[in-house]
């Protein structure tokens, strides 16, 4: 990641930007490592958050917050000047979906949590985005929580080494998984999946008419063939029980892989809309280079071949001497 900062710049990298954790630490980054210009990245964000599509602007807040927590061991400046421009894009975002506003609220917790801004900014954001100023503190993780899994990666940044925390939680329920967390899912849910229990299956298919059939009771003449059947019904009961919440157990991870498929589906349509989008523009940025190749080797084979021309001085008396010119008649 190169290149110096400038405006152009950013907004550039602003509408490469995707919402997976890649793309905003990246960015993160470099405009960590850019932090004497924070007056203008500031600026620049919100008026560019402010234009941004609506499923785009959360990306935007994910970013501000990346680089918010991150820079505080580099110094303050991020944060202090973050903190005057938010109020505004909390109001401005007031008018967005719910799925938008659930992953702001969030963010606010997470910042309530860790201490990023005092209760006093937190409730003025919190009004900013119409959610009340009545409304009850977001849930506070417990103790260690919001750290746990945090981790450090050191990346280079214009040939500097740059340590970065990767945050988590790092992105509300109904945003795209990161890959890892799909394929963990994916594996839990092979590794558990009661439907396909054969033995359990067999079991149950093999349990007597009699603790099934209610009719059946009748025809039971003796109190040793009751207290049997009673058995066989309590056995029945349990290992039923037991199944029907491991099915139960499975239809909710199914439901939840699901919806994380969907989830990470969608972001890989925009990742590939977007990827197309740039191969369409460096295959234009291409084709100018070829047509000037082209142009440039028609260009050369017209010149001249200086190497190829007589030599001037062919055929014509030698020049004088210093020592002629200047000689004395």
């Amino acid at each position: 990641m190169s290149g110096g900062f400038t405006e152009s710049a950013f907004i550039k990298k602003l509408s490469d930007l995707n919402s997976s954790s890649q793309s905003i630490q990246t960015l993160s980054l470099w405009l960590i490592h850019h932090r004497k210009h924070y007056t203008s990245v500031v600026k620049i964000w919100l008026r560019e958050l402010i234009k941004a599509k609506e499923n785009r602007k959360l990306t935007f807040m994910y970013l501000a917050n990346d680089v918010i927590q991150n820079s505080r061991k580099k110094g303050p400046e991020y944060g202090l000047e973050f903190g005057t421009s938010l109020k505004k894009a909390f109001e401005h975002m007031s008018k967005c979906d719910e799925k938008t506003k659930n992953g702001l609220d969030r963010l606010l917790g997470i910042w309530q949590d860790r201490g990023v801004y005092d209760s006093v900014q937190i409730s003025e954001f919190k009004r900013s985005l119409l959610l009340g100023k009545d409304e009850p503190p977001a849930k506070k993780l417990k103790s260690g929580d919001s750290k746990k899994r945090d981790k450090e990666v050191v990346y280079e940044v214009d040939g500097t080494l740059e340590t970065h925390v990767h945050l988590s939680p790092h992105t509300p329920p109904g945003d795209p998984p990161e890959p890892e967390e799909l394929i963990k899912a994916i594996k839990d849910l092979e590794l558990n999946i009661a439907s396909s229990d054969e033995k359990v299956r067999e079991k149950i298919a093999n349990l007597p008419r009699e603790v099934s059939e209610v009719s059946l009771i009748s025809k039971i003449d003796d109190k040793e063939a009751a207290e049997k059947l009673a058995v066989q019904v309590k056995s029945a009961v349990l290992l039923l029980s037991q199944y029907n919440t491991r099915l139960q157990t499975e239809m909710e991870h199914r439901k939840k892989v699901a919806v994380m498929l969907k989830d990470f589906l969608q972001a890989q349509e925009e990742l590939l809309a977007q990827a197309e989008h740039n191969l369409e523009e460096y295959q234009e940025k291409l084709s100018k280079i070829y047509t000037v190749r082209q142009e440039l080797q028609s260009h050369i084979q017209n010149l001249p071949d200086l190497t190829q021309l007589p030599n001037v001085t062919d055929g014509l008396a030698p020049l004088p001497s210093a020592e002629h010119l200047f000689m004395h008649h």
